[in-house]
């Protein structure tokens, strides 16, 4: 565990930061039809453009940034510099950052990459990270221990917004719940007792129409799909029910589309955000 710290935990900041920025999380997805959009070249000095003028644009007034690592990866260690300056002027702004990495592994290695995104003295420590537990959720534990000792979250996946996910997800475990629903169920233990909000969040999506699972884990819900993936905001109250008010709703391509030009970013940011209280306000 880090020296440093720890920080307030990252369930009761992201409850703060969801009533006072709205619930909304925008990310980062530096791909190169993106970059092309925006006049930029698919490469390094194109990436750093892109992404500082995204964190520019919005760090200080969204809830969440979500850099999705793989397309900071794609360039090497330049892109991991890159990465690295993003997460640090981000966190500096006030925005809480969700690194997207769905990590999944066992053991020390799992213990590695809890140490990349959840140690405070890494250059890569995040607010929060994606992981994938369909190694069994037990594999999680170096992630789980260290984002207790450190403040941080982690978001396990339950049920994405892939058509392939359903297969592994809906398939039934040997007590006869799904194994979605047996994740979720293991969340909610990890969330026993956090007031107001759990630091262990799931990932489900907000395509899915009605989930068909028990969501009151006590924890945060990301939600990705809203906007290019066809999910609206208005979709959320079907898919979440009682649990929509910890919902995070993600969009990426719905808000990045507007850039380069930070006040189109901003306005879209804002529109979404103010479209998901709408949503969620008449569903309480």
């Amino acid at each position: 565990m880090s020296p440093t710290s720890p920080l307030e935990p990252f369930g009761a900041r992201l409850r703060r930061a969801m009533d006072t920025r709205g619930p909304l999380c925008v990310g980062i997805d530096p791909h190169g039809s993106l970059l092309r959009a925006w006049d930029l070249d698919d490469d390094i000095a194109g990436l750093e453009r892109f992404t500082r003028t995204t964190v520019e644009a919005l760090a200080d007034r969204v809830a969440v940034l979500k850099p999705q690592s793989a397309f900071f990866e794609r360039f090497g260690s330049r892109g991991i510099a890159v990465l690295e300056k993003a997460v640090e002027e981000a966190r500096a702004a006030g925005a809480l950052v969700l690194m997207d990495a769905k990590r999944g592994d066992i053991g020390s290695t799992m213990a590695a990459y809890a140490a990349t995104y959840l140690d405070q003295d890494s250059p890569l420590f995040s607010d929060a990270v994606t992981v994938s537990p369909y190694l069994g959720f037990g594999s999680l534990r170096p992630a789980l221990d260290a984002a207790a000792g450190s403040g941080a979250g982690v978001f396990v996946l339950a049920l994405t917004s892939n058509p392939e996910g359903a297969e592994v997800q809906r398939a039934t475990a040997a007590d006869g719940r799904s194994l979605a629903q047996l994740m979720l169920d293991h969340m909610a233990a990890e969330n026993a007792g956090a007031s107001p909000l759990g630091s262990v969040g799931a990932v489900v999506g907000a395509t899915l129409g009605d989930a068909g699972v028990d969501l009151a884990i006590n924890g945060p819900l990301l939600a990705p799909g809203i906007g290019a993936q066809g999910a609206t905001p208005q979709d959320l109250p079907g898919v979440f029910g009682a649990a929509v008010g910890n919902v995070v709703p993600s969009v990426s391509r719905g808000v990045l589309r507007h850039g380069p030009d930070t006040g189109a970013l901003r306005a879209a940011a804002e529109r979404f955000a103010d479209e998901v209280r709408t949503a969620v306000g008449a569903a309480r």
